[in-house]
């Protein structure tokens, strides 16, 4: 299999499950995704089977499988852990996985995936030091240095989203309640896409999606408003990486990432926060789409 000219990969989200498939040259052959389904582990092994068995139908050849999911596996224990699809926690799923589909699987943090993604021929790819996030179901983040993941003993480097939200007030954190973590005022509560439609909720009391609130930003002052609280707060999160790590460039994906006023705004308001009042960071878009961590996931097999 080591061999093999297909790589599939595998983009296993809290919303939407995807599979590419990729020739030896990177080049795009098949793309398709599914909604997943969530709080069923087996229905989502078998979700991904079925991916795996009809892209390969189609292409008439067997490929390597690579996984990027919203967690990491222990190297403890092999199982899966940190993973906001709850339902994958303390779960064998890589050797579940090789069972099912007869072969050996590979699998990263999707964060992870989508930096080396962008940080290899994306967004990231003129910069030495790329910090890649996800702001989608859940907010993640990988390092790549040097176009190499940054080495994570514990399997959480750039695990950005269950630190907690700087700047903010006792009310705050009370308001968004106990992450899926155990702690309280996580930064995936404020910037995860569920995060920016609940806000919406508490402060306008209209129930939107992310989606929906974005379409809504030209002509609702409501909608436009509660956005420009939400970017205050990815700005105020966004500070702390660059107080700590100072990367050369942050690419963001997910699905609040294709809001294009973000990369409006947050040049306003990012120096409020960074150390010495100033930041030139390049704050930008990926290149390969908001899920571009499938193709990151596929690259799991050299």
């Amino acid at each position: 299999m080591n061999g093999s000219a297909l790589r599939l990969g595998i983009d296993l989200g809290g919303t939407k499950t995807e599979i590419i498939a990729l020739d030896s040259n990177g080049v795009e052959l098949y793309r398709q995704r599914m909604m997943t389904v969530k709080g069923d582990y087996y229905a989502t092994l078998s979700g991904i089977k079925q991916l795996v068995l009809e892209a390969e139908s189609v292409l008439g050849q067997q490929g390597t499988v690579g996984v990027g999911i919203p967690g990491t596996i222990s190297e403890v224990t092999g199982r899966v852990k940190n993973a906001n699809s709850t339902c994958l926690i303390g779960q064998p799923l890589r050797e579940d996985l090789a069972q099912q589909l007869s072969r050996e699987i590979r699998v990263a943090n999707d964060a992870d995936c989508f930096v080396s993604s962008e940080a290899g021929d994306g967004a990231g790819a003129d910069y030495d030091s790329v910090f890649g996030v996800i702001l989608g179901t859940g907010v993640g983040a990988g390092v790549s240095v040097h176009g190499r993941l940054l080495p994570s003993p514990n399997g959480v480097a750039g695990e950005w989203g269950h630190n907690p939200m700087p700047w903010i007030d006792d009310a705050q954190r009370t308001a968004v309640g106990r992450c899926y973590c155990g702690q309280q005022g996580c930064i995936e509560q404020f910037l995860s896409g569920p995060a920016l439609a609940a806000r919406c909720f508490r402060e306008t009391g209209r129930q939107l999606s992310a989606k929906e609130l974005a379409m809504a930003l030209n002509s609702d002052p409501a909608a436009d408003s509660v956005f420009k609280r939400y970017v205050l707060d990815l700005c105020k999160g966004l500070a702390h990486v660059i107080n700590l790590l100072d990367p050369q460039v942050i690419v963001l994906g997910g699905g609040v990432s294709n809001i294009d006023r973000l990369y409006d705004l947050i040049p306003d308001s990012l120096g409020d926060y960074v150390f010495g009042g100033e930041c030139s960071t390049p704050i930008v878009k990926n290149r390969h789409g908001d899920s571009s961590g499938v193709r990151g996931a596929a690259w799991l097999w050299p």
